[in-house]
This record gives structure tokens, sequence and C-alpha cells, in this order.
């Protein structure tokens, strides 16, 4: 009885994936890239409203069951992903993974799986495997529901498969929001600073999409 809604979120879903056309997803472990954006004629620019729609590439195909070493039933490794497309303007990039189908707080958000920001202007990819802690090296900033690291999906067998959201956004520069530290702000006042500060910067978009559930 409960399928008709996980179609529902999928029709949903792909209405915001359906211009975004598949691609292959780079070796496992592979390290960005420092390929030239594209140039779009203009698509990148800074006027209000100007935004370049770019792919997000992810170890499986678009709208499909997410593969076990990515989720809390397998090695809760995050999965590689590469983009493309990127317009001119890109300064830096935001990942937000999160769980569609799983509302908190309540109800009026959901389930953070990861949020990557501060991803800088010549990557074009993230490697399988990104470490924990709040600052990488590059200066890449990551927190989950769980803390600073990726959070594997984990929908329970008892119901219907979850939809979870991967979107990648070019932002026009770097978000001055620190990285979550253990006096610092919380999981979802971080998520929420983030998300206020990207306003009026985003150059371009990327949506892929996968399912999960407990066998």
């Amino acid at each position: 009885m409960r399928m008709p809604r996980l179609a529902l979120t999928l029709a949903l879903v792909f209405t915001a994936v359906a211009l975004i056309p598949a691609q292959a997803p780079p070796p496992p472990g592979a390290q960005a890239t420092t390929q030239p954006p594209a140039q779009r004629g203009g698509a990148g620019g800074r006027g209000r409203g100007a935004m370049q729609i770019m792919t997000l590439a992810a170890p499986w195909a678009p709208g499909t069951e997410i593969p076990l070493k990515y989720t809390q039933a397998g090695d809760e490794t995050s999965p590689a992903l590469s983009w493309t497309n990127v317009p001119d303007t890109a300064g830096s990039f935001v990942l937000i993974v999160h769980d569609v189908s799983a509302p908190v707080n309540p109800g009026t958000d959901d389930a953070l799986h990861w949020l990557v920001w501060n991803i800088p202007a010549a990557a074009r990819s993230l490697p399988e495997g990104v470490p924990q802690g709040p600052e990488l090296p590059d200066g890449t900033r990551q927190i989950s529901v769980t803390g600073p690291n990726y959070r594997g999906p984990a929908a329970p067998a008892s119901g219907p498969p979850h939809v979870y959201l991967f979107e990648l956004y070019a932002l026009d520069g770097m978000l001055d929001i620190p990285a979550l530290g253990p006096e610092g702000a919380t999981v979802v006042q971080t998520r929420a600073a983030v998300v206020a500060a990207m306003a009026g910067r985003v150059r371009g978009k990327a949506v892929t999409v996968g399912t999960f559930r407990r066998k």
C-alpha cells in the first residue's frame, strides 16, 4: 500500500533530474581533477537568476538502488562522485545528500546524510571513501546527522525504499561557515547556516538520486 507514495516521490525527483544526462562514474579512489571549467556563452554569468545545469555522476544509474557498500548495511563508504559542465564563475562547490523520505524537525526538514562545503573550485570529483573529519587538507568541510563524516543510507526493511537526493551546487565563492567543532553550532544550525549563505550565490546545479531499503 505504500508503494504508490514512493512512486510519487520518485516522479517528483525525476522531474528535477530529467535534464541531467547520465555519466560514467569515476574509477574507485579517483582524485579531484583540475580540468578547466566549461565555457557556456554567458550561462554561468553573475546576473540575477543565471544558473547552469551541470551533470553529477555516481556509481549507480539515477533512480536505482544504491550499492550495499555505500550504506550502513555495508561498509558505509562514501561514493565516488564526479561532475561536469561547470560554470566559469564557480568559486566552490556544495554537496547536500539527504533522505527525502525521512522527515524531521517535525516534518519541516529531512535526514541529512552528508553536507560538504567549500569544495575547491578546481575540483571535478570526490574520491570514494572521503576520510572523516570536520575539515580536510584542501579546506573542504563536512557534516552529517552523526558528525563530520558521510552517513550511509539505512532505510529499514519494514517499509518502502527511501529516496536519497544528491544535490551539487556551484557557488561564486567560498562560504564563511566554520567547520563543526566540539563547542560550536549544532548540525542543524550548521546546515541552516550553509543553506542561508548560499542564497543568491548559486551559479550551477546538478542532481542525482538513489534508493535504498534493507533486505
